[in-house]
């Protein structure tokens, strides 16, 4: 059972990372009418999502491989995905034009990004330890 679980988390992981990859290039360069269908995008929050997009894959990589670095590249995600939530709102004070499912969908995103950086952490560290120990 242990055992598949860092495939779990890796097959998770790049599909959230894939589905997102795919989202913020489509709206980045105008494929497939999903720019049209997203309404009032704010171009740097597309932007954050497709680097973290990036992060993802090498990271469900790392979650395979026991990589001590998976751990690091989520929490890059997650300031990343902070900064421009900051941004976001800074946009919207701002009187800047937006879709209000962009808030919603960022704070999903930062705590699906936040918890997989946790369990990185502990699960990658923990057989790190165990297998030093052995």
């Amino acid at each position: 059972m242990k055992k598949i679980l860092p495939y779990l988390f890796a097959t998770l992981l790049a599909g959230f990372g894939l589905l997102t990859l795919f989202l913020s290039t489509s709206v980045i360069f105008d494929l497939f009418g999903i720019r049209a269908k997203e309404g009032n995008y704010v171009l740097f929050v597309v932007w954050s999502n497709f680097i973290s997009s990036i992060l993802y894959i090498f990271a469900a990589y790392g979650f395979i491989k026991n990589k001590r670095w998976t751990a690091t590249l989520l929490v890059i995600s997650t300031l990343i995905l902070i900064a421009a939530f900051i941004g976001l709102k800074i946009h919207i004070n701002s009187g800047g034009i937006y879709e209000t499912k962009t808030v919603g969908a960022m704070i999903f995103r930062i705590a699906v990004t936040f918890v997989f950086a946790i369990i990185a952490f502990f699960t990658i560290n923990k057989q790190l330890n165990k297998n030093h120990n052995e």
